[in-house]
């Protein structure tokens, strides 16, 4: 049970199904390598490893994932009767449980996973580093002395350091693509509203949130995303259909795409680490092979600088929002001083917020988006024509924990929008977009590179990261700390 560390899910699933391990000794191995790998890299906040247990050893759901282990995120997918912190300190404390399931939870179940607990976030997931007040700050398990990413940071180092093969992940704003890239996994974020997150959120930071997995196969994100990918009944909104189950695009060929390489420019704004542009350059190399064509383009929205600041409107009303939440829940306020620096002042911002600033705010990126959506475009709709943008996932590879808020609360803003000025876009347009641990630094820490295709395209995304997995396989991989 050893060799399980580093089977992917659907491996693990087919010994299942083989009979050649029970589920209850897949979730005994997955337990044991937490137990001696977690207290180096607090990558798992809590466990549930009694109930799992005896789950593993009852009658579970006959999904296709049978057995397989599981870690969630500890914000959002409630579990009822559980609980679920947000990274919240005054939550934790009161240890809330939630009363019913969410729908993502009971699709995990139906699928036939196992969940063993729940991975380590930021407060409130609004920085892209997973280095909570409230909590140990997770570690890289590539180097321990660096940052998991944020805000999906506690899954990202349980799966890259065989802890479990896939856990859950959410992105509002790179937030499943930022850790995957600096552990070394494929993360994607899906088509808006591709994963329902009801019944009880309609959508979150203006529809750019949404959920799913960090892997370390282009199959495994395409099969668990064939399962969790459907509407909920009263959603508001709901994403174009595929053409086919994702798991079937594995093994296609990709055929002629054409495909566009961001070329970052120096910016006292933004990082510009040469490691991150010399793996998008290496992924275009890689393309040409496949038989696409490949040339240096963007879309010219997709640097605008006004779109931090509307983007920014947003979650800062969200997150006013989503703490009077919880205050209703505890039953009184949480004060500033029970907040982390930035999150008081997304709070403060917020609240002093009106109603028509709050839509202007919105109204801007819908016309922003509009914009993008034109690189996309065929070219006989008046369109550019690319299939896909290839962009880094992060402005550099993983920082020192610490790096964020060194300098003061004032500058970790700066710093969290100098890493990650490529994710967010795509949050805001809906689009799907996929980290591919395509390269690593010359010190071996790890460098995602991210492709991005139309909304709806998440078939195309699946295909490419299969072929580029193929061609420049990760998998023999293993960071420093690991199970």
């Amino acid at each position: 049970m050893n060799d399980a560390a580093w089977l992917d899910a659907t491996a693990s699933a087919d010994l299942v199904r083989r009979g050649e391990v029970s589920p209850a000794e897949l979730v005994d191995a997955a337990i044991a390598r937490i137990e001696a790998t977690n207290p180096r890299l607090d990558a798992v906040l809590r466990d549930r490893f009694d109930a799992a247990r005896a789950e593993a050893a009852g009658t579970l759901p006959d999904g296709p994932f049978r057995g397989v282990p599981l870690l969630l995120k500890d914000i959002g997918c409630h579990v009822a009767g559980e609980e679920t912190a947000y990274g919240l300190a005054p939550l934790q404390a009161a240890r809330v449980r939630w009363h019913r399931d969410s729908f993502l939870a009971a699709a995990f179940r139906a699928a036939g996973f196992v969940v063993l607990g729940r991975t380590n976030v930021p407060e409130l997931g609004t920085t892209a580093t997973t280095e909570p007040a409230a909590n140990a700050p997770a570690r890289n398990p590539w180097d321990p002395t660096r940052s998991t990413g944020g805000s999906s940071g506690g899954s990202a180092a349980a799966v890259a350091a065989g802890m479990v093969p896939v856990a859950h992940a959410g992105d509002g704003g790179g937030s499943i693509r930022i850790p995957a890239g600096a552990c070394g996994l494929v993360g994607l974020k899906p088509t808006r509203a591709r994963v329902s997150q009801g019944p009880t959120v309609g959508e979150g930071w203006a529809g750019a949130s949404i959920d799913g997995v960090v892997t370390r196969s282009a199959r495994d994100t395409a099969a668990v995303l064939d399962l969790i990918g459907r509407p909920m009944p009263g959603d508001p909104y709901a994403a174009p259909p595929l053409p086919r189950p994702l798991c079937e695009e594995v093994g296609t060929p990709v055929g002629r795409l054409r495909v566009g390489l961001l070329e970052t420019v120096a910016d006292e704004r933004r990082l510009d680490a040469p490691e991150c542009r010399a793996a998008v350059a290496a992924a275009g190399r890689l393309l040409e092979e496949l038989g696409c064509a490949v040339e240096p383009a963007a879309p010219d929205a997709f640097s605008e600088d006004a779109f931090a600041r509307h983007f920014d409107a947003t979650v800062a009303a969200d997150t006013a929002r989503m703490l009077s939440d919880m205050e209703r829940v505890l039953g009184r306020e949480i004060t500033d001083d029970e907040l982390e620096p930035r999150n008081r002042s997304y709070r403060a911002a917020g609240d002093r917020m009106t109603a028509p600033e709050y839509l202007a705010a919105r109204a801007w990126l819908g016309s922003w988006s509009r914009r993008m959506a034109a690189f996309w475009t065929p070219a006989d709709e008046g369109g550019r024509g690319f299939d896909l943008l290839v962009t880094p996932t992060a402005g550099g590879p993983p920082p020192e924990l610490g790096w964020f808020t060194a300098a003061g609360a004032r500058e970790e803003g700066r710093r969290i929008g100098a890493f990650m000025p490529y994710t967010a876009q795509l949050n805001v347009t809906g689009q799907p977009a996929v980290s591919l641990p395509l390269a690593t630094t010359d010190d071996g820490l790890p460098v995602g590179v991210q492709l991005v295709a139309a909304v709806g395209r998440e078939d195309l995304l699946v295909r490419v990261a299969a072929a580029l997995e193929e061609a420049a396989p990760w998998a023999g991989r293993r960071p420093a700390v690991s199970a």
